[in-house]
């Protein structure tokens, strides 16, 4: 997998994906918050398949 994900966008995926799964954990927000690990996974991979699948890329470009 390619790296689409870029570095402001992968902090504000880890904290939404943090914030989301601690609110399900306390029961604050119901069991769809468990949905958080989506967020949280592709911001610590670096790389999101739905960007991928649109063409959308956030990262710098990268020099070959």
């Amino acid at each position: 997998m390619k790296t689409n994900v870029g570095n402001l966008d992968r902090i504000l995926r880890i904290v939404a994906g943090l914030l989301l799964i601690a609110l399900a954990a306390t029961g604050t927000i119901g069991v769809w918050g468990w949905i958080g690990i989506v967020p949280l996974a592709t911001g610590l991979v670096g790389s999101c398949p739905a960007y991928s699948l649109l063409g959308i890329k956030t990262c710098p470009m990268q020099r070959k």
